[in-house]
């Protein structure tokens, strides 16, 4: 199993200097993709917690700079490694503009992008770009029909509810096929055949963009079964599954001192972070993003990084 790094976005990160610090030591220390992360605005009294059932926003949420202005950064700054979304909140962008934005800094790049989705969840950002709620799943779905048309032959043309482009170029191109994984949920996802999301991955995607919240052997079965039945509804669709990737999320919270049994994944002891990253690889995961943005005792991106380095090596070494 790969590792990943989801780059600094948090508050407090020097983004003149530590964005690129960062994707350079990550590249050097064998990471093989950087990820970028999307959060628009910091509510005061959001209309939804962060997390059920009433886990308000982290502190480290009120600054999450542009993810396609950090990753054109990171492009910039590295030669080998993927760089990926994870994710892209569909709602909050016009279509065309997303399609020509990710297929620029694949040129960029020479051909790294990798394209997470969401339809995201957040009212407050929904209102701030003009969409709705209600919304999202259809804004999602047309924005996979766009990609699928801007990034082909010219001239382009397209028609949906919004977006009308009747026979032109639409350029630049990718380099080659960006791959466009969807984001949502973990484990519990895959467990719901009927679910619109799970169908949406079956049908659409190069992949699916998982949290893990479950450690240990039971949260590397649950894990392994969903994304079973995801590839399986996939073949029924006429899919071939081989190139499918599931590229597990791990969103890390480090403890003092070791996290009891009743634990999410990713959040204790680095032995037990640890743990979790051979959890994922056991549920069959292709590659595994660390993300340290969350971390509010990190005083610097440096330490951020030092402690980055050192997972990466273990994990090598293990």
């Amino acid at each position: 199993m790969k590792l990943g790094l989801r780059l600094p976005q948090r508050l407090g990160v020097d983004l003149q200097r530590d964005v690129v610090e960062a994707a350079r030591t990550a590249e050097a220390a064998g990471y093989a993709s950087l990820w970028v992360y999307e959060r628009l605005l910091f509510p005061e009294t959001p209309v939804e917690p962060y997390a059920p059932p009433n886990v308000p926003w982290p502190e480290s949420s009120r600054q999450a700079a542009d993810p396609l202005a950090v990753l054109t950064a990171a492009a910039v700054a590295t030669e080998k490694v993927r760089l990926g979304t994870s994710v892209l909140v569909a709602p909050l962008h016009t279509p065309v503009q997303l399609a020509k934005a990710l297929a620029t800094i694949d040129q960029i790049s020479g051909g790294r992008v990798v394209a997470g989705m969401s339809t995201g969840w957040s009212s407050d950002e929904f209102r701030a770009a003009g969409t709705s709620r209600a919304d999202r799943g259809r804004f999602l779905d047309e924005t996979l029909d766009v990609f699928a048309a801007v990034w082909g032959a010219d001239p382009v043309s397209f028609r949906s509810a919004r977006v009308v482009i009747d026979k032109a170029s639409v350029l630049p191109k990718p380099v080659s096929k960006i791959p466009v994984m969807l984001g949502g949920g973990g484990a519990n996802l895959g467990r719901s055949t009927s679910s619109r999301a799970v169908r949406r991955i079956a049908q659409r995607a190069d992949g699916w963009l998982p949290l893990l919240s479950t450690p240990g052997p039971a949260g590397a079965a649950e894990l392994r079964a969903s994304w079973d039945r995801i590839r399986d509804m996939a073949a029924g669709y006429g899919r071939d599954t081989s190139g499918m990737e599931m590229v597990v999320v791990g969103n890390v919270t480090f403890t003092d001192r070791p996290a009891g049994a009743d634990r999410s994944a990713f959040v204790g002891t680095l032995d037990q972070v640890m743990d979790d990253i051979h959890t994922a690889a056991d549920a069959g995961a292709d590659e595994l993003i660390v993300d340290l943005n969350l971390q509010d005792w990190f005083t610097s991106t440096r330490q951020m990084l030092e402690t980055a380095v050192e997972i990466r090596e273990r994990a090598a070494a293990s």
